[in-house]
């Protein structure tokens, strides 16, 4: 079952990927810290003139989808599998 959110989160540390992108490492949602075990499928999303980033990250149990304002410093939750 999938858990649709879109609710803003912390990203508390960063890291680095296979590819050498920068990539979240942990980060806090609903009072508890989620660490990121490995990153899956990246992709860019453009918007008129804004552009966004989506991450799927995973804990070991669960998937993560995050988007990214490509700034670093506005993250949201989309979605758990």
């Amino acid at each position: 079952m999938r858990n649709l959110l879109n609710i803003p989160v912390t990203v508390l540390s960063m890291g680095f990927g296979r590819d050498l992108r920068a990539t979240p490492r942990m980060m806090e949602y609903m009072g508890e810290r989620v660490e990121f075990l490995d990153s899956g499928i990246r992709t860019t999303v453009k918007s008129g003139d804004r552009l966004a980033q989506i991450l799927a990250l995973t804990d070991g149990d669960h998937t993560f989808h995050l988007r990214s304002d490509n700034h670093g410093g506005s993250w949201t939750l989309m979605s758990i599998n």
